[in-house]
């Protein structure tokens, strides 16, 4: 590969964390809590650690390494006493996001250079980091802020829910779908003498595709999240492995975050580091916000989803079974009705909703699709 072209893109990484450096130390400087004060000059020598390195391979490679300093200009200076403390730290935190993703684009575009791929790669992770840690230094009077800490905390329970809340949107989508197929068909079968088998067939190969899609995006759905989640860990324990030291003192600043002073989060630390596994396990809980626990087994949250929809689905079809016209139109339209209100009133459990509110929103929903499908139905009349 070209050395200049590879050289041309340390310099522009250089200059990136060169900038970076400045911004954190004028945000130190004007920091009056002393905890915060020294995690913004600890990122400040992070990123002048990053610049310094990407120097060191400009010059391996027989290029000249840029000069400058990581002290802050004057217009950052006034910048910072315009903008504020929380302004600066939007803003950094934009720089640090760009950072990731141009240095993705070096790590991909230099493959053949394999030293300084795998320098990209590095100083990219290392950056995803600081951008966790600027998350957490965001003033808790953000709404945003809150709001990505909560649900931060409850990842795993919105991920999959129960199997109650599996079991009621299953139902929810089998009984949505097929009662719309079920009204459209049976307004474009009208009086037909076979209207009834119509509207049944069409009735009955809707819940068994509704109940296919589900099932098989609940299998995946499943399958993913575990992969997912085992590649996050996977990777994290790569980098303990490769960096034990900077991953040590990453969790330090973690900890202080949480309001522990240098030398208690030290003392933590160091405890921690020295048991593998706990290490593993407290970086991923720390810094991904990712905590051990139980996936449930693909085939089953397949079939809980598959025969829940399939359960929804058949409630509006079952009138065709036994009833014949308009008889069958009206049974299955109050059986759907009826249907969308318990099902309305059951998704309480999950929401926390009034279930006289939930049910008679859902109801009103099914109201709207049933008609709007029989309208079309008569309007795209069969024969």
């Amino acid at each position: 590969m070209n050395n200049q072209k590879v050289i041309a893109a340390l310099k522009a990484a250089w200059e990136r964390e060169v900038e970076a450096a400045q911004l954190y130390r004028v945000l130190g400087e004007n920091e009056q809590d002393e905890r915060r004060h020294k995690i913004f000059i600890r990122l400040a020598e992070a990123e002048e650690q990053h610049a310094s390195e990407f120097a060191d391979r400009i010059l391996m490679l027989g290029g000249i390494p840029p000069q400058g300093s990581t002290e802050p200009t004057s217009g950052q200076r006034i910048q910072m006493r315009s903008l504020g403390t929380e302004a600066m730290l939007r803003r950094i935190e934009a720089e640090e996001e760009r950072n990731i993703a141009q240095f993705d684009r070096y790590a991909q575009a230099l493959k053949e250079d394999e030293e300084s791929h795998s320098l990209f790669l590095r100083i990219e992770d290392e950056e995803k980091q600081h951008a966790t840690m600027l998350h957490t230094l965001k003033s808790p009077d953000e709404p945003s802020t809150r709001l990505e800490a909560m649900f931060k905390g409850e990842k795993w329970h919105r991920s999959t829910g129960s199997w109650i809340g599996d079991a009621i949107y299953g139902l929810n989508d089998g009984l949505g779908s097929v009662f719309g197929v079920v009204s459209g068909m049976a307004g474009a079968a009208g009086q037909r003498p076979d209207g009834g088998k119509v509207v049944l067939a069409a009735g009955l190969i809707a819940m068994l595709a509704s109940a296919l899609s589900m099932g098989s995006s609940a299998f995946m759905a499943s399958k993913s999240e575990r992969e997912v989640y085992q590649a996050e860990i996977d990777r994290e324990r790569q980098e303990i492995e490769q960096s034990p030291e900077h991953e040590k003192e990453e969790l330090q600043l973690l900890y202080q975050l949480k309001g522990f002073s240098e030398e208690e989060a030290r003392g933590v630390a160091d405890r921690v580091a020295v048991q593998p596994e706990l290490f593993l396990k407290t970086m991923a809980q720390e810094e991904l916000g990712l905590s051990e626990r139980n996936f449930p087994n693909p085939l089953v949250g397949a079939g809980s989803a598959a025969l829940s929809t399939a359960v929804g689905g058949i409630i509006p079809v079952l009138p065709f079974f036994f009833i014949k016209g308009i008889h069958a139109v009206i049974a299955s339209a109050l059986i759907g009705m009826a249907a969308h209100f318990a099902v309305g009133a059951a998704k309480s459990l999950v929401t926390a909703r009034s279930w006289w509110t939930s049910g008679f929103e859902m109801t009103l929903v099914g109201f709207l699709c049933g008609g709007v499908t029989y309208g079309l139905g008569v309007l795209f009349h069969i024969g």
